[in-house]
């Protein structure tokens, strides 16, 4: 059996703070080729202020990518989506502090 490695890019684990401390979005990020600035790659979490989380979703070399999902204060689902390279697609849910379907958007039928 013989086997091949791929040079992974080296992610770096970033924490973005409230002024109070608490942690307000912690994100896997990589360095651009150039060495110029950090890229957002993988999973992105952000948090309300009591620990909660408020969204959750992946990058893909800096750009939003699959399904994210965002969440009320009271850890209620609000909306759920997927992306594909930074765009919205398909159908959007949005969901109100009792977990109820308020609406819907098909981001498809724009295109249209």
């Amino acid at each position: 059996m013989a086997w091949i490695f791929k040079k992974a890019p080296k992610l770096d684990i970033a924490e973005i703070l409230y002024d109070t401390g608490e942690v307000h979005y912690r994100y896997s990020r990589k360095m651009s080729k150039d060495g110029t600035k950090w890229i957002r790659e993988g999973a992105f979490v952000e948090y309300h202020r009591d620990g909660s989380v408020a969204s959750e979703g992946q990058y893909d070399d800096g750009l939003e990518t699959g399904l994210w999902k965002d969440y009320h204060e009271n850890g209620v689902l609000a909306a759920e989506g997927e992306y594909r390279e930074g765009e919205e697609v398909g159908v959007w849910r949005f969901y109100d502090e009792q977990g109820e379907l308020e609406s819907e958007e098909d981001y498809d039928a724009e295109e249209e």
